[in-house]
């Protein structure tokens, strides 16, 4: 049998890597709300490698983990959207999506371990969803009593889910197995970014209009301590080592870097750019960062400054921005897809 050229060799064994799983590389996900789509971009040097259409002003990114797929929460304008949509990050695949049905205006996303089902929060119906991705069937409606869930975090074993609740300031703890809500406490005005601490044993919630983070017991959400962090902090990410915590103030137009451990703030990110032309915006003609994700493997963390449309990357040792990276209008979500 004679030797396959070496061009139709390599597209034979990209095929097969393709149609098997294999190999894919790293990159970027950003959410354009205003621009309904999703960008993918290279963490090397930002380039854009492809878009994908989604519905109205995209909120959320959930990716799945084998980077095979990724899920946007389709939260709507002028009118309250009811759909996620499934992105084939490999096959190439059109977009599907998943009706809701009633449950309108889907925001917070969490796949579970396997990524067969995802968790969602629906603000209109004030519920927790629990979906399976492949046949887009609801297996479960959890109400999360009290006001409407935004947010969304997991333990690290994914057996309890962490919703925030923007008009009652509060924090929920939902039992996935029984479907229950077995605590609510406050944690402060406008209280809505949350992410639990890598070892499971702390939960941050960024309270927005208190201009305040609180740290909560994953078990009971009783109050352990609240720090300052002034300027409308809406998001807070942890360090993969879990050693420092990321929040991001919309308003001031910064990231504030804390000590885990110390609680105290250890740097300032200032993302304005001085004589920039930025974009109408919730909080006026600003930066407005909102979204925020750690590269696991660059030493970087990536924030979407939606006046501006770009991605502000910082050097998570120097604590500097080293780069500014184009994206779609209004960037919002972030998600980061770790290759083989």
């Amino acid at each position: 049998m004679p030797t396959p050229p070496r061009r139709s060799l390599s597209c034979l064994l990209l095929f097969l890597a393709l149609a098997t799983g294999g190999a894919h590389a790293d990159e970027l996900l950003v959410g354009n709300k205003s621009g309904d789509s999703v960008w993918r971009l290279s963490p090397r040097d930002g380039h854009k490698t492809g878009e994908f259409r989604t519905g109205e002003a995209p909120h959320e990114i959930a990716v799945a983990a084998n980077g095979r797929f990724a899920l946007v929460s389709n939260y709507g304008r002028e009118t309250s959207g009811n759909t996620l949509s499934v992105l084939d990050l490999v096959g190439g695949k059109p977009t599907r999506r998943i009706d809701l049905g009633e449950h309108g205006a889907p925001h917070g996303l969490r796949l579970l371990p396997g990524d067969r089902r995802v968790l969602v929060t629906t603000e209109g119906s004030a519920s927790l969803l629990m979906v399976d991705v492949a046949s887009g069937k609801l297996e479960r409606v959890i109400d999360v009593g009290g006001g409407t869930g935004h947010m969304l975090a997991l333990s690290p074993d994914s057996k309890f889910a962490y919703v925030t609740k923007i008009n009652a300031g509060s924090i929920g703890r939902i039992d996935l197995a029984s479907g229950r809500k077995t605590h609510e406490r406050a944690a402060g005005k406008g209280a809505e970014g949350v992410a639990v601490s890598p070892d499971g044993r702390e939960v941050w919630v960024a309270n927005r209009e208190d201009g305040t983070i609180t740290v909560h017991d994953p078990g009971t959400l009783a109050l352990r301590r609240r720090m300052s962090s002034k300027g409308f902090p809406i998001r807070v990410a942890f360090t993969n080592d879990g050693r420092r915590a990321l929040v991001v103030n919309a308003g001031a137009a910064n990231v504030a870097v804390f000590d885990t451990r110390t609680r105290l703030r250890i740097a300032t990110v200032e993302l304005a750019e001085a004589g920039m032309d930025y974009n109408q915006t919730m909080l006026g003609r600003a930066a407005l960062p909102i979204g925020v994700v750690v590269d696991p493997v660059r030493g970087r963390a990536y924030v979407a400054i939606s006046g501006g449309d770009r991605v502000a990357v910082i050097d998570t040792r120097t604590w500097e921005i080293v780069d500014r990276w184009p994206a779609g209008r209004e960037p919002d979500a972030l998600g980061f897809v770790s290759g083989d």
